[in-house]
């Protein structure tokens, strides 16, 4: 009786709207995304036979795989901006379909500066993707919703993870001796064209706003545009970018997520080769044993960002992720001459890297809106992104002073432990209301 007494009509029908939203937007954006990161790091994959057909030394290969974020960097921001002006559509369409083409350019390097120009191009376009999507969801979901939307989002990182190692690997694996290619030239090819076709798929699929949103009822479709329009209008929301400029939490929340982007640049780029240092040769084995961290780096993200939105808090769940992402790292690199206990510290690593990813992406949500929101959540991205270049470049490096990857992995292991402090330090005040 009571839980008839306590049932909300109202409340139902906001939930049922949303839910609709979510299956409706975010498979497609998922799909995207691994499409994105796949053509991002498998580059990780190809360096296994890449390297040695063309000569590259481990530190080449860092700054490769590193200077694709300073393409990210310098273009994110006007990217982002771009679409709040010209719309998602045509934004994320154009960034799809250019990556793909770059991608697919990646088969025919032949020397350094190819590889470096390639990488830094394949940043430059991708840049306003992933800043891109969460500005985009922030026209649709509420801020109570944000963590776990953002989670469901970025399941795509380790989706990512799960298919395009075991992907990666046969592709590998079964292209050796195909044509006149080598093998990591098809790979590039293979997952290069993906990404021009779904390109176009964006135009006709993507709604641009609430507004636009023919699928929704006109009663749903001002619910949302209303609840939207409330939240943005709220006192200690930042709507003007130069304001926020000289708003010491945005400068904050970038070097927080420079932390945490190290981690995922070093799991990302680094995972095959921490593996095959384990003793593993097969690159089909290689494929499917990276693919570990990535599935219990899915259930952490989805559930720290599912418990996060219930419990209405913020940093701690940002925090404890990041620390116990240092913690794994640091063990990875102590257990390196363990196959077993490695790539169990190596999957903590990921788990509590991915998890703290969805959470964050709530923070600036919290006193962002409008043109400050483009903004500001692009230079948190770019800024942050720029440990991108920096964890890999600086363990390629330290591996070819040290021989060795643990150096490496305790560097970014301090960077995480930092980003939950400054975490725990400063963010105090981000509260949210449950949903």
């Amino acid at each position: 009786m009571d839980s008839e007494l306590d049932f909300d009509p109202v409340a139902a029908e906001v939930s049922a709207v949303y839910r609709k939203i979510a299956w409706r937007l975010l498979p497609f954006l998922v799909f995207l995304f691994v499409l994105a990161w796949i053509d991002r790091v498998n580059v990780g994959f190809a360096k296994l036979s890449m390297l040695q057909d063309l000569g590259f030394s481990e530190a080449v290969y860092g700054l490769g795989a590193g200077i694709f974020f300073i393409g990210y960097f310098f273009f994110e921001v006007p990217s982002n901006l771009l679409l709040e002006k010209i719309g998602a559509r045509r934004t994320l369409a154009r960034i799809t379909i250019m990556w793909g083409l770059t991608s697919i350019a990646m088969a025919y390097v032949e020397s350094a500066w190819s590889f470096y120009v390639l990488r830094f191009l394949l940043g430059a376009f991708e840049a306003g993707f992933f800043p891109g999507v969460v500005l985009y969801l922030t026209y649709w979901f509420p801020a109570a919703q944000r963590a776990k939307i953002n989670g469901m989002f970025m399941t795509s990182f380790a989706i990512a993870g799960v298919v395009g190692g075991p992907l990666a690997g046969f592709i590998m694996s079964r292209m050796v001796g195909v044509g006149s290619l080598a093998n990591w030239q098809w790979l590039f090819i293979l997952e290069g064209i993906p990404s021009v076709i779904a390109g176009f798929l964006v135009l006709r699929y993507l709604p641009e706003k609430p507004a636009n949103a023919k699928w929704l009822t006109a009663v749903q479709r001002k619910m949302v545009c209303d609840t939207i329009a409330r939240e943005d209008s709220a006192p200690g929301k930042h709507s003007d970018l130069r304001t926020l400029l000289r708003y010491p939490k945005l400068w904050l929340c970038a070097l927080v997520y420079f932390c945490l982007v190290s981690g995922n640049a070093t799991i990302a780029f680094w995972t095959p080769s921490v593996i095959k240092s384990l003793g593993v040769d097969d690159t089909m084995h290689i494929g499917l044993l990276s693919s570990i961290p990535f599935i219990l780096g899915t259930v952490a993200m989805l559930w720290n960002g599912f418990h996060s939105d219930k419990s209405a808090e913020r940093r701690v769940h940002c925090a404890m992720a990041a620390i116990l992402a240092g913690l794994g790292l640091i063990c990875t690199g102590l257990f390196i001459g363990n196959a077993v206990l490695a790539l169990i510290a190596l999957t903590v690593a990921a788990m509590g890297i991915l998890a703290a990813f969805p959470v964050f992406w709530s923070i600036p949500g919290a006193f962002l809106a409008g043109t400050a929101a483009a903004g500001g959540i692009a230079l948190i991205n770019c800024i942050g992104n720029l440990a991108g270049f920096v964890a890999p470049y600086m363990i390629g490096w330290l591996k070819t002073q040290t021989g060795s990857l643990a150096a490496g992995l305790y560097m970014v292991a301090g960077f995480e432990i930092l980003a939950g402090v400054l975490l725990l330090l400063f963010f105090k005040g981000i509260k949210v209301s449950k949903v």
